[in-house]
């Protein structure tokens, strides 16, 4: 399935000449497959995890938002896929249109798959997810290091946890208060952002 079909769920939620998110035309692959972490101040206060896989954005709500901290199971909580270019937006989505609230890029950067059959052989990262679990390392401004997602429920209720592998490192953070926290794009907060609607 191409992107252009498998973006079909997001577009269908959303009113472009209304929302400033991106259709997802334009955006290439690149080289490094990308991943981004946006803040979402909807109907409820949550972090969006997304993992670059071929030409879309694989994504999780996580109300807890990721950890840097082995301890930390994260919820992850599958929404539809998003287009590439969706990893630089920022700013408010109007009130009554899908997501209505305020967007910021709290994290963005490259990873590196990181799964493996039983033979110790590379598998394709979009097979790994399919088959419920998948490691990669995050190269960001702010989450570095291997993590995992593992599936633990299918179905209607399709559940995930994200997890920081134990690297032997200290000082762990945890996660930031969403409220204080700021942009890795811009330095805005999300109270920024939504005092100064759509960026200049």
């Amino acid at each position: 399935m191409g992107g252009q079909e498998r973006l079909r769920d997001y577009r269908g939620k959303r009113d472009f000449g209304r929302t400033e998110e991106p259709e997802g035309r334009t955006a290439s692959p690149g080289s490094a497959p990308r991943f981004v972490v946006q803040i979402h101040d909807a109907s409820t206060l949550h972090f969006d995890f997304r993992l670059q896989v071929d030409d879309v954005l694989k994504s999780w709500s996580i109300p807890k938002g990721p950890s840097d901290d082995p301890k930390d199971k994260r919820l992850a909580v599958p929404t539809e896929d998003h287009p590439l270019d969706y990893d630089e937006f920022e700013g408010v989505i109007p009130r009554g249109e899908y997501g209505g609230g305020t967007v910021i890029v709290w994290d963005h950067g490259t990873f590196e798959p990181l799964s493996h059959d039983r033979q110790g052989r590379p598998v394709d990262f979009g097979e790994s997810l399919e088959h419920g679990h998948a490691r990669f390392r995050l190269h960001g401004s702010k989450l570095h290091g291997e993590y995992a997602l593992t599936r633990f429920r299918k179905g209607k209720d399709e559940s995930w946890l994200l997890v920081k592998a134990s690297e032997g490192r200290t000082g762990a953070q945890g996660t930031p208060d969403p409220r204080r926290a700021r942009s890795a794009r811009s330095g805005r907060t999300l109270a920024q952002v939504a005092a100064g609607g759509r960026e200049g």
